[in-house]
């Protein structure tokens, strides 16, 4: 048996550093197949975040674009569909200019559109007409952008608009014999999880679309996701049964295909996602989420044939002549590539190399407590652990509660080093899905429908209060992090709640009166599904901001200086707000940093941050020597 030191929870030491967490922070992201290749793109924060496209034919990998690219779309601000490829050409967007580049099979790359304010996204080779299908995003007038659909010769970069009129659009799919084209479309004040509608419109020789017929979808329906058989059936998914299913358009009429309580999709922040690919010879594989867990399966004429899967999260799933692809994660296992082939599951790309002992892994433990207005409400419990250490017999540890961002994200099972961070340290973790959350079908994700700042807060602090109550955490020693709309329950839970001893905001919103003129057209409404309507008193009775005097629990601000989605303003002005009263409060800003930190020597600086903070807050003497944090009022 190996012999054990006891020292505080907090306190130790662990070979799971924050420089590792930030190698670790490489991203993984759009896979596709085109032929015997598997590509994807990395997203490498030992070079600022660059996005390059990668690819592979079974044994190592080669980088397809050169270093003075960044393969990254900006569309609706997330982007995603940066890139398609055919027979060896391929088609992407340059985040640095926002043009179009077109990679020949010899490797040579040359532009195609010219320097304008025009992103592109979800792009589609229609090799039929030598021309790419997209996603357009005008930024050149004064006002609200305009999206369309269009299409770009591949030659001359000449563009047609081929759809407009509707606020959003995503996902156009060629038919299989080029004859046909689909495409999703919204409209404000929606978002895409919200309602869509997806149309099927005949193209002629020239590739102008005719005629577009409604297939499903509506105001109370998100229908996402189409695809093309080989022969010609047009399938998608649909939540109108209250949970996101698979379905199938013949022509006439959409027929849902193993109906079950589980989500074969989740909500398109970004545009390309995938849940499910055809084969060339029309088998269907597809993931789906049930309790928070993702599965892996065939559906055929006798329903689903669930595939025996090492991994608990699926995404980006696609399908070629040689198999399929996919990433995937698990509880032991980071974001990886994965190909599925007839020798079984094949790992292409991790997003971290190194390898950790498993004796400082903590494993997520499922549970279910009472969420808000006593409902059944869902969380992932991480205990500390450590091979080396143990706490003193009587002591409970430090509680990091994580509130997802989103809102409608969901927790992930995969293997996180950030958590791991923590929890080798001797802290233990909760990453709750609050009401609101992916994964359990459209009724628990709209609990959080006019209760945004409510709900969520809330579930955060139920499951803190069951997991103290239980004795897995120190009631006196609860911690609130989060990011982005996380970063906004996290700093309610501050200004609204007394349970939590500090807290750690990234990129977080204060401020819910103005965020509608502030931030970009894909949530400029959102906010009044989430809370009121703008101006609302509603939206400053739940704006921290506003109650700023009511927060006493010390926090730590992070924050990127080039943030369109949560201007910097809103961190500053709380901040700001909490150092004039005197409360102990720290903030860090990063001059290049956007939503989301992607520069790996940021991720380190700011996890050792925190780290350094809770310690002088919590009394906790860390293992490691940190650089100095400026704590005001301290």
């Amino acid at each position: 048996m190996d012999e054990h030191t006891v020292a505080p929870y907090g306190s130790w030491r662990s070979p799971i550093t924050a420089e590792m967490v930030s190698r670790h922070s490489l991203r993984l992201q759009g896979t596709a197949i085109d032929g015997e290749f598997t590509y994807w793109i990395e997203s490498r924060p030992a070079e600022g975040g660059r996005c390059v496209l990668v690819r592979s034919r079974g044994r190592g990998a080669e980088e397809v674009s050169s270093n003075r690219f960044n393969v990254r779309s900006a569309v609706h601000e997330y982007g995603g569909g940066a890139y398609a490829v055919s027979s060896g050409a391929v088609v992407f967007s340059n985040l640095a200019d926002s043009r179009l580049y077109r990679i020949e099979p010899g490797g040579r790359t040359r532009p195609i559109t010219p320097v304008g304010k025009l992103r592109y996204g979800d792009l589609q080779i229609d090799a039929r007409r030598n021309r790419v299908i997209c996603i357009l995003e005008d930024h050149s007038n004064e006002g609200e952008v305009k999206n369309s659909l269009v299409a770009i010769d591949l030659e001359s970069g000449g563009l047609r608009t081929l759809e407009s009129g509707e606020d959003f659009y995503s996902s156009p799919r060629i038919g299989p014999k080029g004859d046909r084209l689909a495409w999703i479309s919204w409209n404000h004040p929606l978002m895409p999880w919200e309602g869509t509608k997806l149309w099927s419109a005949p193209l002629d020789e020239k590739g102008s679309p005719g005629k577009a017929m409604l297939v499903a979808g509506g105001v109370e329906e998100s229908v996402l996701q189409p695809e093309w058989s080989p022969e010609g059936e047009l399938y998608n998914v649909s939540d109108s049964s209250g949970w996101w299913n698979l379905y199938r358009w013949d022509g006439h009429s959409n027929e849902a295909l193993a109906a079950m309580e589980a989500d074969f999709g989740r909500p398109q922040w970004t545009l390309g996602e995938s849940t499910y690919a055809i084969f060339p010879d029309g088998r269907i594989i597809c993931s789906f989420a049930r309790g928070g867990v993702w599965h892996l399966a065939f559906l055929g004429s006798n329903g689903l044939d669930i595939i025996e899967c090492p991994y608990t999260e699926i995404s980006q799933v696609r399908a070629g002549p040689f198999g399929a692809a996919f990433l995937g994660g698990s509880p032991k296992e980071a974001t990886s590539v994965v190909h599925l082939g007839e020798g079984g599951f094949k790992m292409l790309r991790r997003s971290g190399e190194e390898e950790i002992d498993p004796g400082y892994i903590s494993r997520p433990v499922a549970f279910e407590f009472l969420g808000s207005e006593g409902r059944p409400t869902y969380a992932f419990y991480y205990p500390p652990k450590s091979r080396d250490h143990l706490a003193p017999e009587e002591e409970r540890p430090p509680l990091l509660v994580i509130c997802h961002s989103g809102p409608t994200s969901a927790a992930s099972t995969t293997l996180n080093l950030l958590i791991q961070f923590w929890t080798s340290r001797g802290f233990a973790a909760v990453d709750v899905n609050y009401g609101g959350s992916t994964g359990y079908g459209r009724e628990y994700r709209e609990r959080l429908k006019g209760l945004w700042g409510v709900v969520d807060v809330e579930d955060c602090e139920r499951a803190a209060l069951h997991l103290s109550n239980e004795g897995f955490a120190d009631a006196r020693r609860l911690i609130i992090r989060g990011g982005s709309a996380g970063g906004y329950t996290a700093l309610s839970l501050l200004a609204f709640r007394d349970s939590f001893r500090a807290g750690a905001i990234y990129y977080g919103i204060s401020n819910l009166v103005g965020i509608a003129s502030e931030t970009h057209k894909f949530e400029s409404h959102y906010n009044e599904w989430l809370v009121g309507p703008q101006g609302s008193d509603m939206c400053k009775e739940r704006s921290p901001l506003y109650h700023a005097d009511r927060i006493d629990c010390p926090a730590i601000f992070f924050q990127g200086l080039e943030d369109h989605v949560v201007p910097p303003n809103q961190t500053i002005g709380i901040y700001e707000a909490m150092k004039a009263r005197g409360i102990l409060v720290s903030y860090l800003s990063f001059p290049r940093e956007g939503h989301g930190f992607r520069d790996g020597k940021n991720v380190k600086r700011a996890l050792e941050a925190e780290l350094y903070f809770y310690g002088r807050i919590l009394g906790i003497e860390p293992s490691e020597q940190l650089e100095v944090v400026r704590i005001e009022n301290m």
